[in-house]
């Protein structure tokens, strides 16, 4: 429940500030995280990046006083951050789909985004299969692209260096590679600092890298793992989701801010559909 109230305190700190400079530092100290992990979280609880967010809030609101004031669209303009009307006008019709302009004459269709609310609710109470396991350091083999801190930018470049993975040379000896837990082939963001976040598609193994290829150890940590069958980018993303509303909440634990694994089976086409696991390391609330 802490959990969540954190997440409110963040967006409530965001919905003030509209109008204002929006710090994502400010927003996930609020939120007792880093500003990486604090877009990332927000991203797979809310089904959409956090910069997409106060895009939609801020032209929402611009909408809003374009309709009910006399004011000039450039006045809208500098009131929500934009130092151009052309930046203005091409946010404000990504969001409406017509002109700033257009926007003042009564009867033309506008997009309204309301707030987000992170609250508890009863639901159909469907069973989140999971088990817990302690591990000691997990040393990674495999190859990496650089990624960024906007998370609507990653989700363009991973899936892209996937493709280009399965058409390489090296994810068949990647996969030979595999000689430790967890088995199977894997799918590891990895955030270092602002400007060294990786992706890495790689495997649990004692071998040093080859060539061509990165290692990366993740520390000793308590993981929680849940298991899925099905199409694998739709349970991958749904089991963070629940695992950030519906698990971590009431479980006694917090989330530990390593590297999240996603593990796929070993094949040689691009995992699709069918098993996997989800990773995610954990740590016991202070109290």
């Amino acid at each position: 429940m802490e959990w969540l109230k954190k997440l409110g305190a963040a967006i409530d700190y965001i919905e003030d500030n509209l109008d204002k400079e929006i710090s994502y530092d400010e927003a996930a100290r609020i939120a007792c995280c880093s500003p990486y992990y604090f877009q990332r979280i927000f991203s797979y609880v809310s089904g959409v990046s956090l910069s997409e967010y106060i895009r939609r809030r801020k032209m929402t609101q611009a909408a809003f006083e374009l309709q009910r004031t006399d004011s000039k669209v450039i006045e809208i303009a500098l009131k929500y951050g934009y130092s151009s009307p052309t930046s203005f006008n091409r946010a404000f019709q990504s969001v409406h789909g017509i002109t700033p302009t257009a926007a003042k004459t009564m009867g033309n269709i506008l997009q309204a985004y309301p707030s987000i609310q992170f609250r508890v609710e009863i639901t159909g109470g469907s069973a989140m299969a999971y088990h817990i396991v302690k591990r000691q350091p997990l040393h990674i083999v495999g190859i990496r692209i650089s990624l960024v801190s906007d998370m609507e930018e990653n989700l363009k470049i991973v899936p892209d260096f996937w493709k280009a993975a399965l058409r390489g040379n090296q994810f068949s000896e990647i996969c030979r590679l595999s000689n430790q837990e967890p088995n199977g082939i894997l799918g590891i963001s990895v955030y270092e600092s602002p400007k060294e976040i990786y992706y890495y598609i790689g495997v649990a193994t004692n071998a040093s890298a080859p060539a061509g290829m990165h290692e990366y150890e993740i520390p000793a940590a308590t993981w929680v793992v849940f298991e899925n069958n099905g199409h694998f980018k739709d349970d991958v993303q749904r089991v963070f989701r629940r695992f950030y509303m519906e698990w971590l909440p009431f479980s006694g634990y917090k989330y530990a801010e390593l590297p999240d694994i996603e593990v796929y089976p070993i094949c040689d086409s691009q995992p699709v559909h069918g098993h996997s696991e989800v990773w995610i390391a954990i740590k016991k609330e202070d109290r």
